[in-house]
């Protein structure tokens, strides 16, 4: 039962998470296509009421008119709509998946003794370390002379974002790395929310209520936030998704991958957003950062792509059916507690992604992805079965030659 409910809650936390996640980054895209979209104002009245820019936008069969003011209206609307819910409940949702997986499990998921021998609240500590670190860095930095540079800031926060993938690749497993890193961006992110953006809206709108001028600083540093927060989005993302990947995470120079495919989300997401400003340049805009991006993707896949290895001369030389049936007794130790149709290894109810290796065929059928699984290090998942090293090199030997039988 303790495993049914186990799963059942990571099913509902990750649904939700993406629902939220959805969301949030619908939301925030739009906001910044919007900002970038916008026009003068041609009519003079719009002019006058402090409209800074409008934009005109068509809909499920409706037309839109969205307008910006370069503070506020004369006059609050009744109805006033904030977005951050979506936000909040992406971080929450999160954060509880992190608990249940990466810091309950974290001598599962989070910790590789290959890597670093770490205890598992030395690990939790650390991970929470980087977080909190991570948003209180960020943040000091914003706030400080460097952040009245947007490309300074920009440059210094990227070249802290690599630091920091590169340290936890030293430090924890390449899953428990990735996801991680992810979640130090998604609390930069969702702080930003609750600590700049949302505080400095509600002082705009108190300003109008008592009278006041709002102070437009408020303004620009929400706007700055908001920017950093969509150019974090393609990196978080996909950390998100890297645990259903081993070749990324459990790559040699895993932290290459990581920061190699955060530059490419960073470069394909900033001309995206130059794309929206392409009617202020006569349409054009420059494909530097795409470019950028693409090549960063180039250098991961030609990184990742596979490599012939040459196994060893005497276990070549043993007849095929004695390889095979050597390999089958190597799986029914290490492999088979986990992939069976019946897991005995406590706390599976069913084996994981659903692959099996408890039979010829199974094993056969599955010969491509355990290649991938054993060479990178990612199978055994912490080498909770204690496979050996001979033992993984002799497997990965022969599916490299085949998987002959």
């Amino acid at each position: 039962m303790s495993a049914y409910l186990f799963d059942l809650a990571s099913l509902l936390g990750r649904w939700l998470h993406l629902i939220t996640g959805i969301a949030w980054i619908g939301a925030s895209f739009y906001f910044v296509w919007l900002d970038n979209h916008l026009v003068t104002p041609a009519r003079k009245e719009l002019i006058d009421a402090g409209v800074g820019g409008e934009v005109w936008a068509m809909h499920g069969g409706g037309f839109y008119n969205a307008q910006k003011y370069k503070l506020a209206p004369a006059e609050l609307p009744a109805t006033l709509h904030w977005f951050y819910w979506e936000a909040y409940w992406t971080w929450l949702s999160g954060m509880f998946l992190l608990c249940l997986l990466y810091f309950a499990k974290a001598e599962t998921y989070l910790i590789d003794p290959g890597v670093l021998a770490l205890s598992k609240p030395a690990a939790i500590a650390i991970a929470t370390g980087f977080l909190a670190g991570g948003w209180l860095v960020y943040d000091a930095l914003c706030r400080s002379a460097l952040g009245r540079d947007d490309r300074l800031i920009g440059g210094i926060v990227a070249l802290l974002s690599c630091a920091a993938a590169w340290g936890l690749c030293t430090l924890f497993s390449g899953r428990g790395a990735y996801i991680v890193f992810g979640a130090m961006l998604g609390t930069i992110m969702v702080a930003n929310v609750f600590f700049v953006i949302i505080p400095g809206q509600r002082e705009m709108v108190k300003a109008k209520h008592e009278g006041r001028a709002p102070d437009p600083v408020y303004g620009l540093r929400g706007k700055q936030r908001s920017v950093h927060n969509t150019y974090f989005t393609l990196p978080v993302l996909f950390a998100m998704i890297s645990n259903h990947y081993a070749m990324t995470y459990g790559a040699k120079h895993n932290a290459f991958v990581l920061i190699a495919m955060s530059i490419a989300g960073v470069g394909i997401r900033a001309w995206f957003v130059a794309r929206h400003k392409a009617h202020e340049r006569g349409g054009r805009t420059s494909p530097l950062t795409l470019v950028l991006g693409l090549l960063a993707l180039a250098a991961v896949a030609v990184a990742l792509a596979p490599r012939d290895s040459t196994p060893s001369t005497a276990r070549s030389a043993a007849p095929p059916h004695e390889r095979f049936a050597r390999v089958e007794t190597i799986m029914r130790q290490r492999c088979v507690p986990c992939h069976a149709s019946a897991p005995t290894f406590a706390g599976l109810t069913a084996p994981p992604k659903g692959v099996l290796l408890d039979s010829p065929a199974s094993i056969l059928a599955q010969a491509q992805p355990s290649l991938v699984q054993l060479s990178t290090r990612v199978m055994p998942l912490g080498n909770i079965t204690q496979m050996t090293e001979d033992e993984r090199d002799e497997v990965i030997a022969w599916l490299s030659d085949g998987a002959p039988h």
